[in-house]
């Protein structure tokens, strides 16, 4: 299912975490965010903080330590094990600095692979779908070609593709550009901006390039584990 644009599908209030040890580490101090729908947001800030913490909680792979996080209008606080394991699947997509393509399957293979771990198999609409989506990307020629064999662009488009398999609300892409030259990061980036216009999808995207970050429709700063808006 395709979020409708305008629809308010992340929002946290309140949001704090300290990660416990013999010394409790706090990296987020009360982050108040809210994303809607077909909106791109850049998040940008030194390295520890906490910008990758943010996301992980977004998607359901940590938790806070206080504070309100829903998640298409879900309090993620009262979901089960089961439920958090269904938002994941097919509420948040995932995209990362690595694209974690698998060696043994092809381009084709590895985008339609959460449809078949969510449900087992894919039908040929879907597959016909994750098709036409590879093809937009500029993939049509490498559909049957393994991760190593594409460069790391294109292992990075098809790892895209992957993160849409489901049609997920939300998009969270933590430092997706990372690994790439200049080029096919901006392509990328490209990339998901069209994805995030054409289909409706909420992206988060945490990056060091401030180039990038502020091509997007808006940037915020995470500094001393607070949380700001850049002009």
């Amino acid at each position: 299912m395709i979020a409708l644009p305008g629809k308010l599908v992340i929002e946290t209030v309140g949001l704090k975490k300290t990660y416990q040890g013999k010394l409790p580490t706090p990296v987020l101090f009360g982050i108040d965010l809210r994303v809607v729908a077909g909106e791109f947001v850049s998040i940008i800030g030194q390295s520890g903080s906490g910008k990758s913490t943010l996301l992980n909680i977004l998607g359901a792979l940590d938790v806070p330590s206080e504070g309100l996080v829903k998640i298409d209008g879900v309090d993620i606080s009262t979901l089960t094990d089961d439920g958090l394991a269904v938002l994941r699947s097919e509420v948040v997509g995932f995209v990362f600095q690595a694209h974690f393509l698998l060696e043994e399957l092809t381009c084709l293979e590895n985008a339609v692979l959460p449809i078949i771990i969510r449900k087992g198999s894919a039908t040929q609409e879907e597959v016909e779908w994750i098709h036409g989506l590879l093809v937009r990307v500029g993939l049509g020629g490498q559909l049957h070609k393994s991760p190593d064999t594409m460069s790391g662009g294109e292992n990075q488009r098809c790892a895209i593709v992957r993160a849409l398999a489901n049609r997920p609300r939300i998009v969270l892409a933590d430092e997706p550009t990372g690994n790439l030259d200049s080029h096919s990061g901006e392509e990328v980036f490209q990339l998901m901006r069209q994805m995030s216009a054409e289909i409706g999808i909420a992206f988060v995207m945490v990056t060091h390039d401030e180039r990038l970050a502020h091509a997007a429709d808006r940037i915020l700063m995470i500094e001393d584990g607070l949380m700001r808006s850049i002009e």
